[in-house]
């Protein structure tokens, strides 16, 4: 799901990084007029589980792996505003520190994840919960929401991919970008999320529920927000995050210049002569430690990096929202 830098032409970047550019301003004007002061850390615990679920990375048909990405359970919980907010610092932190996603693609991965997906899954759970009152159509809604949503942001993702063959060719006609046309990337993406869609599901509605009967205030108003669970959900998922090297292979469509050769003969231009970053923990790894400790030690810090960002935020703010005024945002 996360887009590498040289898949996608620079033209195809600034053409998503300008589409998500209103939409952000867009989001950081709502959230600061509709989320208080006090509320500001509960962003940040959101941005830290989307880190932190991400790095689930399941076995799929076809030998790679995927992920579940938490957008459409954040923006149930605090609206899809914030959720853009909230998904954009993460995949950020990912691709600055971790290579996780390029830093070109940031704006076409934050359009598929932080923008489709909370924005989709959002409408399909308030369609649906009008719907079905009661606690069970609840969940239902937000499985279902979840479902759509990741199969959403699938297909936007392999749109992107599949028009740079299309778009982009060099003079012996040979793919510069992403060689893979859209009758390979569609299905390439969208068949495995079918299965993945049910993780992310499970996630949305179970985590919803959990928080619901845990710290009702992140949802309701005038309801105690004690985040104590919050944490503690962090904490445990920091621990199991191992759990994520379990799935051997490369995510489709994240492979480096060895990998493309090996699967479709030649190395395009962009990935020989492209951009490159070099980041401090690649891959979620720690030089010289043991791979296991290495990837804990990674989940720590992009929490620790979201949380302290978030601090931050919150101490600029001016809380011009009165924490008695907060209205429940689902």
């Amino acid at each position: 799901m996360h887009i590498p830098d040289n898949y996608l032409s620079p033209s195809t970047c600034v053409v998503m990084g300008a589409v998500m550019l209103p939409v952000w301003t867009r989001a950081v004007k709502k959230v600061k007029e509709e989320v208080s002061k006090r509320k500001m850390p509960i962003l940040g615990i959101c941005a830290a589980f989307s880190f932190l679920i991400m790095m689930f990375n399941v076995p799929v048909p076809g030998g790679t792996t995927a992920h579940a990405v938490g957008a459409v359970l954040i923006s149930i919980l605090i609206g899809p505003y914030a959720a853009t907010i909230s998904v954009t610092i993460a995949l950020l932190i990912q691709a600055l520190f971790f290579g996780d996603g390029g830093i070109l693609a940031l704006g076409a991965n934050c359009f598929n994840m932080a923008f489709v997906m909370p924005f989709l899954g959002y409408f399909v759970y308030k369609s649906i919960k009008s719907k079905v009152r009661s606690d069970k159509g609840e969940y239902i809604a937000a499985f279902l929401a979840g479902y759509v949503g990741i199969l959403a942001a699938a297909f936007c993702t392999a749109i992107e991919f599949g028009i740079q063959p299309l778009l982009f060719k060099d003079a012996a006609g040979a793919a510069i970008y992403c060689p893979y046309a859209l009758n390979v990337s569609i299905p390439a993406m969208i068949l495995p999320h079918l299965l993945v869609g049910l993780l992310e599901g499970a996630v949305t509605a179970g985590v919803y529920a959990y928080i619901k009967n845990m710290a009702p205030g992140v949802i309701y108003e005038g309801k105690p927000t004690s985040k104590k669970p919050l944490y503690g959900l962090l904490i445990a998922m920091v621990l199991l995050s191992p759990i994520g090297l379990l799935a051997t292979g490369t995510a489709w469509g994240e492979w480096g210049s060895d990998e493309i050769k090996d699967i479709v003969g030649y190395v395009p231009n962009a990935f020989e002569h492209g951009f490159n970053f070099s980041t401090m923990m690649p891959d979620y790894s720690v030089g010289g430690m043991n791979e296991i400790i290495g990837y804990i030690i990674s989940a720590v810090a992009g929490v620790a990096l979201i949380l302290i960002l978030f601090k931050i935020l919150g101490s600029a703010k001016k809380d011009k929202v009165s924490d008695n005024n907060i209205e429940k945002v689902i």
